[in-house]
């Protein structure tokens, strides 16, 4: 297997990944559809105010599904969705280190949550590497 087709299968992988949790929240909405999570773990005090952020989050959820979706678009139209690619490997980055803003580390730094942050600050700026390299040469 190639250097490219090998990029080519974790770009499927990581959009299919991205793609499936953004249905799950954008489906599902605050509660999910329960793909990851029992469904059951929060209790709603302000069905107004639920309705409204719950919105709010299935919109987050068809966003990362876009994202998903161009991910595994890169692994069929790599060439022309490079930079694109990139530009979101940057995004996804910046978005994980959001994380470190919430108060409770021990959170951050438990088996639900570490491993996605170690792939959202380390793996996709490695992954924008490996697709900035891939490039093919250009003529000078």
């Amino acid at each position: 297997m190639n250097n490219i087709t090998l990029l080519k299968l974790v770009l499927v992988l990581i959009g299919s990944a991205i793609a499936v949790l953004g249905l799950n929240i954008g489906l599902g909405g605050i509660r999910t559809l329960g793909w990851q999570i029992p469904q059951d773990f929060i209790a709603v005090t302000n069905v107004d105010i639920f309705q409204i952020q719950d919105s709010h989050i299935r919109f987050i959820g068809g966003v990362w599904f876009g994202i998903g979706v161009l991910f595994l678009g890169g692994a069929i139209m790599l060439d022309r969705l490079r930079s694109s690619l990139i530009a979101l490997c940057a995004v996804i980055a910046v978005a994980g280190l959001f994380r470190l803003s919430a108060t409770n580390l021990d959170v951050i730094m438990s088996a639900a949550i570490a491993p996605s942050l170690i792939l959202e600050i380390v793996g996709f700026p490695l992954l924008s590497l490996w697709l900035m390299r891939s490039a093919p040469a250009t003529k000078t």
